[in-house]
């Protein structure tokens, strides 16, 4: 049993109150503990010394405190919820002990690892990782871990699974209950990938419970069952259904819109243009449909964009739009620019859609754009291509005009239908002096 309000025991002789690494000379350090389902039986002894050194092992309530077994005598503190605003104050209250975290599986893969490498620094950190539950599914079920994709949806939306289906992936989902498999199944099945077979491994190196469920999203058989859990998909696409690439120039019918929305081929010369990278934000002025900020976000997991647009009805497509497309956390902002774009995080790369005469707007997204940053905004209008052409006069860059004609019936005959033209101004920022 967790013992939460218990005393550390006295500790012995001669045994340094922080643990290694310059306990008495400086912030003590704070060791993390990996542990798996196994408990303590499958902790190796560096582990299980540190756990026995502490004053208190803060855990993730009686599920692992439990774990623990009577020899570490230290004060047992389960997190409160929510985890991450508690960190600060909670090792706070304990600076002056020496402390162990217990942390489920690898503590820097999805774990509280992260959390407190951001709060403390890693010098401050001396982490016991622990396989993690991701290993041990690979492990049962034969699969290469370098080649499948891992999802959590723990504290995320459910949507953010959409954007890792394509046809013959094989994904590892990370639960957060008893009922994620269920809605794994459904979401699934409504982006046309029901007949994919699904397995849901729970309480994984657990000696006596692991167990093992099978089904297909189309006929997902099981009650929800171990909370402790993870499913394994193997992507299996159905006739018809509408394929996605992992490439911006997504079709047009995989978007909700009203017309505002920048056509696929466009969209993808500008997505080049804007060229995403990992971790990097996007501000997307005048969103229309949102189709810029979703396709850049879905580049890679860790892009950031928000997406400024002033009619609240498009603002709310948007936002279903980035939902339905896999990355729900699109950020969208209802508001006029360039007001909406006050107290927003600077942008490393900025596309103007829409609103382009509005006076003050490219000043204040040049103004906010870091160095090194890239600017593209596109027209269809003589109003709007002078003003592009006067930027392109005072800060370079590259002007260039698309035009896209498509095959269209002419009577008994095929012949072009012309797109209007669009005229993109695309330019990088090349350092402070030009702020």
């Amino acid at each position: 049993m967790s013992r939460p309000e218990s005393s550390p025991a006295p500790r012995p002789a001669g045994r340094p109150a922080g643990g290694p690494a310059g306990g008495q000379d400086g912030p003590r350090p704070v060791t993390v503990v990996g542990i798996g389902a196994d408990g303590w039986a499958g902790l190796p002894e560096p582990s299980r010394a540190a756990l026995r050194a502490a004053d208190v092992v803060i855990g993730g309530g009686a599920r692992q405190l439990d774990l623990l077994p009577d020899e570490v005598r230290a004060r047992r503190v389960p997190w409160p919820t929510p985890l991450r605003p508690a960190v600060p104050a909670l090792l706070a209250a304990h600076a002056d002990r020496s402390v162990a975290v217990l942390a489920s599986g690898d503590p820097m893969f999805h774990g509280v690892g992260r959390a407190l490498a951001e709060v403390l620094g890693p010098d401050r950190l001396r982490v016991l990782p622990h396989p993690s539950s991701v290993a041990y599914a690979c492990a049962r079920l034969g699969w290469p871990q370098e080649d499948t994709e891992t999802v959590t949806l723990v504290g995320r939306p459910l949507d953010t699974l959409s954007a890792a289906l394509h046809d013959g992936r094989r994904l590892i989902v990370l639960s957060a209950g008893a009922a994620t498999p269920a809605e794994v199944a459904a979401l699934l099945r409504a982006h046309g990938y029901g007949p994919s077979r699904l397995r849901v491994l729970e309480q994984l190196g657990h000696p006596d419970r692991e167990r093992v469920l099978h089904g297909t999203a189309d006929d997902w058989p099981h009650p929800p069952g171990d909370p402790l859990n993870l499913v394994a998909v193997e992507c299996a696409r159905a006739p018809g259904a509408p394929r996605l690439g992992a490439v911006p120039g997504l079709p047009d019918e995989a978007y909700e819109h009203d017309g505002q929305l920048t056509k696929r081929h466009v969209r993808a010369a500008t997505l080049a243009a804007l060229a995403p990278a990992p971790g990097e934000l996007l501000w997307d002025v005048g969103g229309g449909s949102g189709s810029i900020g979703v396709e850049w976000m879905r580049v890679h997991r860790t892009c950031r964009a928000i997406t400024v647009e002033r009619d609240p009805v498009r603002a709310e497509r948007i936002a279903r739009n980035a939902a339905a497309l896999g990355v729900p956390g699109l950020r969208v902002v209802t508001a006029a620019a360039p007001d909406g774009l006050a107290g927003l995080d600077a942008p490393d790369a900025v596309f103007v859609g829409g609103g382009l005469t509005a006076p003050g707007l490219l000043d204040a997204c040049w103004a906010a754009l870091r160095p090194g940053g890239r600017l593209v905004a596109n027209t269809v209008t003589l109003e709007s291509e002078a003003l592009l052409a006067e930027r392109y006069r005072r800060h370079g860059g590259e002007l260039v005009r698309l035009a896209v004609a498509h095959a269209v019936p002419v009577g008994g005959f095929t012949g072009w239908r012309q797109a209007m033209p669009v005229t993109q101004w695309s330019v990088t920022k090349a350092g402070a002096e030009e702020q």
